[in-house]
């Protein structure tokens, strides 16, 4: 272990003297101007800069710097222009027409051919992106966004069609996903594969140099399509620079002495060294640190795959006895520094237009263990045992969960495996019950049902527990035909109550956003998501 630090901390001021090389280098970037400058550790290393690849939090982040799409989302996930200054929707739901801003240009780059080394976007550059998107070879796991829709193409070089095969009503929440991002066609037709490691974007950020699983160096893109409210152009920062420390406590070091600006996460190695037991910073960091909290779409669960014969697991009566048997708030409240708040309702998370008091899992112990003694009664198996897999990063919940089961009768194992085991294996259906994290795609309830519906069971879909409910499958279609806000939110508060009566999953928490930044940051928002925008954030100069 002591090994292992000592390779981090030299690894950390070899990036800096590189950053410091870097960021010097034609007096572009003194170290007096360190405020034009953010900074942030990437836990997970960066594996594309493609956004068509922009699967998880890594990749995102590190796009949404680089690349526009027709819409985008603001902090309280609302629908806004982007790259489509405005758009219509037939009145069958069917059609959507962009029209787009004539303003935008790529990245400079020498494949444009033009005196200045850049052109502008226009609409059969989305025609482009999004057949590249769908194509076979590309492999995008991000193909399935477009798979409810039947055509799209051009009007004119500003006007955009897309034409969908059936009514979705959170279509324009999909089209904000890093994955819709505009590309040029002569730069990715010049790299091929190489374009992960090169890419040309239309963002508030431009590519500068990316040596892998050591830093990541973005430039403020000079010719940037964006204003403020006062009419300035973004973005405000010089540069990006992001380093990629796989210890967490080495990142949370590099934090507290200012050498990085935000931290993104609460560690169990340093979570009750910076935060008190009800999740307010310590007195040490008030004067130097900020954190913000916020809702984030994100569900915690444990999940049961129902397609075995293991009687524990198929036993709808040992599934509601685990929801019922073990304190939410207490662990939120030991185990997590109050950060998050306890699912006692369904699956659908606190901060989407969907979520309702419907009636899940409260503490009740004696119900647990009334519901333990029926299910030995009727099968005679007088030792149940269910074996919970996570990784450590979770460790400490799934052994709370497994004390607090043990004292009403249930003999719980719990299994640590790697992060990358555990989606192998949950895929696949080899786990009996496994500790998963649910985020947002996009921003509408039905993303957090579509598990839970039977013709998206795995492989063809994200139905790890292989649910499956005839009830909830037809409200599920139904619910797309629904235009009104409002009757599809009860849509989907019936659908969750299903989720709950029969217990397929055992909800957690719903967890929060929760960053720090230092004192000199400003501009910084949270947003449901966790997505970083870095475009409007700036950094105070320090005396």
């Amino acid at each position: 272990m002591k090994i292992n630090h000592f390779i981090f901390i030299i690894r950390y001021f070899a990036t800096v003297y590189l950053f410091s090389s870097l960021l010097s280098c034609n007096g572009s970037l003194q170290k007096n101007e360190d405020h034009e400058v953010f900074r942030y550790n990437q836990f997970e290393n960066i594996s594309s800069l493609d956004p068509a690849f922009a699967r998880d939090v890594a990749n995102i982040w590190s796009t949404n710097q680089l690349f526009n799409g027709l819409v985008q989302l603001d902090d309280s996930l609302h629908i806004i222009p982007d790259i489509a200054k405005r758009w219509e929707i037939s009145e069958n739901g069917l059609k959507y027409t962009f029209f787009l801003r004539n303003d935008v240009k790529f990245h400079k780059h020498p494949q444009f051919k033009t005196h200045d080394s850049t052109r502008l976007v226009v609409a059969k550059d989305f025609v482009y992106s999004f057949n590249r998107l769908v194509d076979p070879k590309v492999a995008s796991p991000g193909n399935w966004v477009l798979k409810n829709v039947l055509t799209y193409t051009t009007v004119n070089d500003t006007v955009f069609e897309i034409t969908l095969k059936k009514p979705f009503p959170a279509f324009l929440g999909l089209l904000s996903m890093r994955y819709c991002s505009v590309v040029p066609k002569e730069v990715v037709t010049f790299y091929g594969n190489e374009f992960r490691s090169k890419p040309i974007g239309t963002g508030p950020f431009k590519f500068k140099l990316w040596e892998e699983n050591v830093k990541l160096v973005l430039r403020r893109n000079e010719l940037y399509f964006e204003k403020d409210k006062n009419g300035n152009q973004l973005p405000y920062l010089e540069a990006v620079a992001i380093t990629f420390l796989p210890d967490k406590q080495s990142e949370f070091l590099q934090f507290a002495q200012g050498n990085i600006d935000l931290l993104n996460s609460l560690d169990a190695s340093y979570k009750d060294e910076l935060l008190t037991p009800t999740g307010k910073l310590r007195k040490k960091y008030q004067n130097q640190v900020n954190i913000s909290k916020g809702a984030y779409l994100n569900s915690e669960y444990l999940g049961f795959f129902l397609d075995t014969d293991k009687s524990e697991i198929q036993s709808e009566l040992l599934r509601k006895a685990m929801n019922h048997g073990f304190d939410r708030e207490k662990m939120i409240t030991y185990l997590k520094n109050g950060i998050g708040t306890p699912a006692v309702n369904g699956f659908i998370p606190k901060g989407i237009p969907g979520f309702a008091n419907i009636k899940g899992y409260k503490y009740n112990p004696e119900k647990a263990r009334r519901y333990i003694k029926k299910y030995i009664k009727e099968t005679g198996n007088k030792n149940p045992t269910i074996r919970i897999a996570t990784d450590s990063n979770y460790q400490s919940i799934c052994e709370f969960i497994q004390r607090e089961l043990e004292k009403i009768g249930l003999n719980i194992i719990v299994d640590v495996m790697p992060p990358a085991t555990i989606r192998q294996k949950k895929w696949s259906g080899e786990l009996e019950v496994f500790r998963a994290s649910w985020i947002a795609d996009y921003p509408d309830a039905e993303n957090f049902l579509s598990p839970y519906y039977s013709k998206n069971h795995t492989p063809n879909g994200p139905n790890y527990t292989h649910f499956k409910n005839d009830t909830f499958d037809k409200l599920y279609e139904e619910s797309f035909l629904i235009t009104e806000a409002k009757l599809r939110e009860q849509h989907y508060a019936k659908m969750d109550s299903i989720i709950m009566a029969h217990a397929p999953i055992v909800p957690l928490y719903y967890d929060e956003v929760v960053r720090f930044t230092q004192k000199n940051v400003k501009g910084l928002t949270n947003n449901p998501q966790n997505f970083l925008i870095l475009k409007r954030v700036w950094k105070e100069k320090l005396n």
